[in-house]
């Protein structure tokens, strides 16, 4: 019998490799004549670039970028399949960068930084992830990093591109024009995918001022502020790129990077989940196997949102195959899952679960007793 395994991270414990493998290793323990093909699964947030680059056979790349604050922080970003960057926003501007986090100041530079390095490298198509951003700055640090001039009436016309001269959120108060002459020529033989599964646009109650504004630290006032300034640049915005639209479902993601890369990046926003299974080829693996395992660490009815398991169950389904989940703890709705999964097992309840040695050591046997009935039952 041929499986395929795609599990999600436990988080805090388990990576998206280290969770297969124990499922593998379990099911082989059932029986060794099972041929088990493990692949990498996440949503496009933490951990993507670790699940893809090492689930993949990829390589990582590290840089010494701008942090959010300003100072010198080493990111890495990742290739894979030879020719395709991995970069997740939070390495260079992320949350957990700063201690104390000043919404009005903290840049996205790095991140800019990053995929500049990717492009000097060669490569030309790109997967994002922008979650656990530290910013509201509308990608605007990204955007300079590559070259885009924006202009205050106290900057020159001869100001030279190459040094973070924007600063957050703040810098947007200030702003008169923009200047996009000057943007990487690179970018126009690029390809860029993002992995984006918010629908906030760019401005108002549902924007990314209001809505993440206060996740970063920032004040009513601040809040109100922000987002009278990211309407002004978005207005400017129009007026180098007039399809721009701040209203387009997931412009406000990461403090506007959204809105950022799709126009002046032409970024196509996708699920993250969908983009990470469009990257490992996990459709190809499924309609080649009898039956797929899958899972996260908990399973309830939010999964249905989205999640990486429940898409990948439904491309299993797509085929006919039998599909498995295996969790670490279900919600008390989890029975809705049974409308994509034929059946799920959770792990059993016991001391230190948490623990890494734990964590694997149950997946193990879980898989092991579920491969075991399951051969009883169906002979195979």
């Amino acid at each position: 019998m041929k499986a395929t395994v795609a599990m999600d991270s436990f988080k805090g414990s388990l990576t998206s490799l280290e969770a297969g493998n124990a499922v593998k290793d379990g099911i082989l323990s059932a029986s060794s004549e099972h041929e088990v093909t493990v692949l990498p699964l996440a949503d496009g947030g933490e951990g993507t670039l670790e699940a893809l680059v090492e689930g993949l056979n990829g390589v990582y790349r590290s840089e010494d970028v701008t942090g959010p604050d300003g100072k010198k922080v080493t990111a890495r970003y990742g290739i894979v399949h030879g020719d395709t960057a991995i970069i997740e926003m939070a390495q260079a501007s992320g949350l957990t960068l700063i201690k104390e986090n000043d919404i009005l100041t903290v840049t996205t530079y790095g991140t800019g930084e990053l995929i500049r390095a990717a492009l000097d490298e060669g490569i030309r198509k790109f997967i994002i992830g922008i979650g656990g951003s530290a910013t509201n700055d509308g990608g605007t640090g990204m955007l300079e990093a590559l070259g885009v001039r924006f202009i205050d009436g106290d900057q020159g016309a001869d100001d030279v591109p190459g040094s973070p001269k924007t600063v957050g959120a703040l810098a947007l108060k200030t702003l008169t024009s923009i200047d996009i002459s000057n943007l990487d020529s690179r970018i126009k033989e690029s390809s860029f995918k993002v992995a984006c599964d918010v629908r906030n646009p760019l401005l108002g109650a549902n924007g990314c001022s209001f809505i993440y504004g206060p996740q970063k630290g920032a004040s009513e006032e601040q809040i109100k502020d922000m987002d009278i300034w990211m309407r002004s640049y978005a207005e400017l915005t129009k007026k180098v790129l007039p399809e721009a639209d701040p209203d387009f479902p997931g412009s406000g993601a990461a403090g506007g990077m959204g809105f950022a890369l799709k126009y002046y990046l032409d970024a196509e926003l996708v699920s993250g989940s969908k983009l990470v299974l469009e990257v490992t080829h996990l459709e190809d693996y499924i309609q080649n196997s009898d039956i797929l395992i899958t899972g996260e660490g908990r399973i309830d009815s939010q999964s249905l949102n989205g999640k990486g398991p429940v898409e990948a169950a439904r491309l299993a389904k797509k085929y006919g195959k039998e599909t498995i989940a295996i969790a670490g703890s279900e919600g008390s709705d989890a029975m809705l899952l049974l409308e994509v999964f034929d059946s799920y097992h959770i792990l059993p309840e016991v001391e230190n679960f948490m623990q890494k040695e734990v964590a694997y050591d149950n997946l193990i046997e879980t898989a092991r007793e579920c491969f075991l009935s399951r051969r009883s039952e169906h002979g195979f």
